[in-house]
């Protein structure tokens, strides 16, 4: 939806050292874009994107942050690709915030797969409204995961939010991350640094960590929103190396 934007050194790794250990005048590329797996029976939305019209933050001179400029809504980013809106069968809930959630109206025939604590956090509810438990145990290095659809996975990957998730599809050999925001950039990933946006940071530590883990042992596609690596690495099936 998004593209040509930037974001600071300071602000993708200073989550634990502190921003000032970092050089705000290095700048990382910033984008924004959500995705969605088909099954060839199902229609699975990862994260929604702003609803329509949404007014986007103005760039400012040393702002740690800049989401780029507008590439498309996410409903004409949507339909570029092909879909209707009631195609959509279930759409996994990275997180709660409004980057990845606010256009959940817009699938009328959805089911919304989200944590708990991030459900309550949205104030959803209604039948069309799955509390994930991640009932179906482990998933490789990942305590508690939940099975979505065949090759679909969600997993408990709390820290960014206290109810983060990650969804991994599996697909010819490779494992396709998309994180929301684990790391804000793969630059982040690589040097194993957090970023300064988070409401758990033990837990969004111990979350990179397994993720770093993951990575390491398993050919990984990673998927990042707000970076154009992310629609970079799903366009060449590139495999993250650390």
């Amino acid at each position: 939806m998004f593209d040509h934007g930037f974001m600071t050194q300071a602000f993708a790794f200073g989550g634990e050292e502190g921003q000032e250990a970092f050089d705000e005048q290095i700048l990382y590329r910033s984008s924004l874009q959500n995705f969605l797996i088909d099954t060839g029976t199902e229609v699975i939305l990862v994260d929604t994107g702003y609803q329509n019209g949404m007014t986007p933050p103005a760039k400012k001179l040393g702002g740690p942050f800049y989401m780029g400029e507008r590439v498309d809504d996410y409903m004409a980013s949507f339909e570029a690709l092909g879909y209707k809106p009631e195609q959509v069968t279930k759409i996994l809930l990275t997180h709660k915030h409004p980057d990845h959630s606010a256009a959940l109206q817009y699938f009328p025939n959805a089911k919304i797969y989200v944590s708990p604590q991030d459900a309550d956090a949205l104030k959803l509810s209604g039948e069309n409204v799955v509390r994930v438990e991640y009932k179906d145990g482990a998933y490789h290095n990942f305590p508690r995961a939940e099975h979505i659809a065949q090759g679909v996975w969600m997993i408990e990957a709390k820290g960014h939010t206290k109810g983060n998730s990650i969804v991994i599809a599996e697909c010819d050999g490779l494992f396709y991350m998309m994180h929301g925001d684990v790391t804000y950039c793969d630059a982040a990933l690589k040097a194993n640094k957090l970023s300064i946006v988070f409401e758990d940071k033990q837990a969004a530590r111990e979350t990179l960590d397994r993720v770093r883990d993951f990575i390491g042992n398993n050919p990984t596609v990673y998927l990042s929103t707000h970076c154009p690596e992310g629609y970079e690495n799903l366009e060449l099936k590139r495999v993250m190396k650390l």
